[in-house]
């Protein structure tokens, strides 16, 4: 799912409150756009004063919690339910011990939109840089694990630029014609990083996820990033991915695949990651098809619990009656909630994603010139997930 642009209700972040901005030449013009807005008083003086220091470095642009709560932001998209989000994570575990087998499952289950164990899967294109492989291999492993049932939306490659030098741009021009990618891995970052020196530094390691971080967030998909552990033992587990704590510190999860014993078809997959819980799944290899299996969760998933309040939003549209617009006062009234209006748009500005994610429902808080609307749309299925998909 493509993730929608931020849609803010009057927004009035500022810097400092004292000292003058050298904006000041345009300030009438900027107080007659700002009166035509027909906003009070003090939203005027604060979005005026933001406009006016703009172009003032010295000033730090910040926001009140108050201007916190009265915007709209969408969580990022998830690609695996539970596991995998936009952004960049890194899969770990020693030299052939699965790695490429687990990521190749998880390739194909985003691909054609299977589950991937208990866990649910939002389809989309995948490209799976298969770095260490030939196509040959590739064709063997893929037919062995899945078959011959293709699908169009899983592409291949085994050779491919370093990071600062041309992956970047086959990146971009990948993502470019094929607008619904989800996914992609590169297997393994060795494969894409310029070799500086024998050792990497914090900095060094920090920069190349940064790297492919920022093309990631741009472009809300997720970059799978497989790597290796070294072979000392350390008091966190995760502190044995190879290289410096700068390559999980820049990233937003980790995946690490351990085994007791290399020739065991059994393995623990710990998942950690900045907006999930952690996790522990223990996994058993089907030897027949080279499938990981989950085998079981040392912990379930905690679920928030029902929301009355998203619960009564998601009852005013329907596939029948798609959208309403109106103002905060004519939505708590339609509500018949007893909310204070103020706190039930800011109750919304927060939970817009999960209104979207658990009742198809999307939500915008805009100011207008007659003041703040809200509009709610009812997405289908096949819109709000696979508009893209060709």
């Amino acid at each position: 799912m493509r993730k929608y642009e931020k849609t803010t209700a009057p927004s009035a972040s500022v810097g400092a409150d004292a000292g003058q901005s050298s904006f000041t030449n345009n300030n009438d013009s900027v107080s007659d756009s700002c009166a035509e807005r027909n906003l009070s008083d003090e939203e005027m003086e604060a979005i005026c004063r933001r406009m006016q220091r703009m172009a003032d470095s010295s000033y730090l642009n910040t926001m009140s919690l108050d201007e916190l709560l009265n915007n709209v932001y969408m969580s990022k998209s998830a690609v695996v339910d539970g596991l995998l989000s936009s952004g960049v994570y890194i899969l770990a575990g020693a030299p052939k011990i699965g790695k490429s087998f687990l990521v190749a499952q998880i390739a194909f289950y985003v691909s054609t939109g299977q589950k991937l164990w208990n866990y649910a899967v939002h389809q989309g294109t995948v490209l799976y840089l298969a770095l260490e492989d030939d196509q040959h291999r590739l064709q063997q492993r893929i037919s062995r694990m899945f078959g011959v049932d293709g699908t169009r939306h899983l592409h291949f490659a085994t050779s491919a630029g370093q990071v600062g030098k041309g992956l970047d741009e086959q990146l971009e021009n990948f993502v470019r014609e094929h607008e619904n990618t989800k996914l992609i891995i590169v297997d393994t970052l060795q494969k894409v990083r310029e070799m500086v020196s024998d050792t990497y530094s914090y900095a060094s390691d920090y920069e190349v996820i940064g790297k492919l971080k920022a093309f990631a967030d741009k472009h809300d998909i997720c970059v799978l990033i497989v790597h290796h552990t070294r072979k000392q033992p350390a008091g966190d587990s995760f502190e044995m991915i190879s290289g410096t704590t700068g390559l999980l510190g820049c990233a937003d999860g980790a995946l690490l695949m351990q085994k007791e014993k290399r020739t065991d078809g059994c393995a623990t997959l710990e998942v950690v990651g900045r907006d999930q819980p952690d996790q522990r799944l223990h996994l058993v290899k089907d030897q027949e098809h080279l499938l990981w299996e989950l085998d079981h969760a040392e912990s379930e998933l905690w679920k928030q619990p029902p929301d009355p309040v998203l619960e009564s939003v998601s009852k005013i549209v329907s596939p029948e009656n798609p959208e309403w617009e109106g103002s905060p006062t004519e939505l708590a009234a339609a509500l018949k909630t007893d909310m204070a209006v103020n706190r039930l748009t800011k109750h919304l500005n927060v939970n817009a994603s999960r209104l979207l994610e658990e009742h198809r429902v999307r939500y915008e808080n805009k100011t207008r010139h007659t003041g703040r609307r809200i509009r709610l749309t009812y997405m289908a299925v096949e819109t709000a997930e696979y508009e893209a998909i060709e």
